[in-house]
């Protein structure tokens, strides 16, 4: 029995969720991945805490997965535990009228529908990104102008020694696409969101707007990632794609979007491997014909 056996085990034992050699292709929007040793859906704190601690002391490594939306897993898969908050990591609860708390593996957009149900305001940019809560905050998502630095009060964390902590707005550290959370190995569990009151129309109109520009601009109709590159400094990657006359470009079955040339598209059974190779073929080409150094979004595993 390896080490990983014994994390499955104990998952089994607190009543896990629990499987073996799990295809990542189920788990991830591009739906493309090998398989997982061991994949565990955690219900609540107490039982992440226990597998946490025996992961660091069996030398288990572990992968806090999401809804999958911003990351590429080999073909070769994973070779370690991955991990999914569930149960009541979902749970969403408002605090007072203008507070809400949100568990790190609701979705983004059932967040997005409780805000609304209680007429409150900020979370509109939101609506139609295909991620967790959770994730949303680690990257600091964002669109159409608004990010989630600018809702965020605090966010609950657990440490890899399974530890219980918080971290306050101000130091969270939040850049484009980037938190503190990026970079101190903790795993966010819950979030506390600041909200304004706003006319529930008003909200319901913003809401509508948004998911009608993204069907119509994005190519929500095959499997991705979302955008590939961050926006350069000055300039959207998407324009410069296509300026380099990439947008349709193929290697195996990954495609840049014909509807939108900041996606890369699993559009027929694409291995990692050949969006591995497209990503690096459109990076080369725009940094060749036009100096820019596109900066990849998408998570490697």
């Amino acid at each position: 029995m390896d080490n990983t056996d014994v994390i499955y085990n104990l998952a089994k034992i607190l009543n896990c969720d629990a499987r073996k050699n799990e295809p990542m292709s189920k788990h991830t929007t591009f739906k493309i991945g090998g398989n997982a040793d061991a994949y565990i859906k955690v219900s609540n704190l107490s039982r992440l805490s226990a597998i946490l601690k025996e992961c660091r002391a069996s030398g288990v490594d572990f992968l806090l997965l999401g809804k999958g939306s911003n990351l590429l897993v080999g073909d070769e898969g994973i070779n370690s535990v991955v991990l999914n908050l569930d149960g009541d990591f979902k749970n969403i609860t408002l605090i007072d009228e203008t507070t809400i708390y949100c568990g790190a593996g609701a979705s983004l957009a059932s967040l997005c529908k409780f805000a609304l149900k209680f007429d409150l305001s900020g979370l509109e940019f939101a609506w139609g990104i295909p991620g967790s809560v959770g994730g949303a905050v680690f990257m600091n998502a964002g669109a159409y102008d608004g990010e989630m630095k600018e809702v965020v009060h605090s966010v609950s964390h657990i440490t890899k020694d399974g530890e219980i902590g918080e971290i306050a707005k101000e130091n969270l550290q939040f850049g484009y696409r980037t938190s503190v959370y990026r970079k101190n190995g903790c795993i966010i569990t819950g979030v506390t969101f600041k909200l304004k009151k706003s006319p529930h129309d008003e909200i319901q109109k913003k809401m509508d707007d948004y998911i009608q520009r993204r069907n119509s601009k994005q190519p929500l109709e095959y499997p991705s990632a979302g955008s590939v590159f961050k926006r350069p400094k000055g300039n959207y990657a998407s324009a410069l794609i296509e300026k380099c006359g990439l947008k349709g470009k193929t290697v195996g079955g990954a495609q840049v979007s014909e509807k939108h040339a900041g996606f890369i598209i699993n559009k027929s059974n694409a291995s990692a491997e050949d969006v591995k190779n497209l990503i690096k073929e459109v990076h080369d080409t725009v940094l060749k014909e036009t100096g820019y150094d596109l900066e990849c979004e998408i998570i490697m595993l």
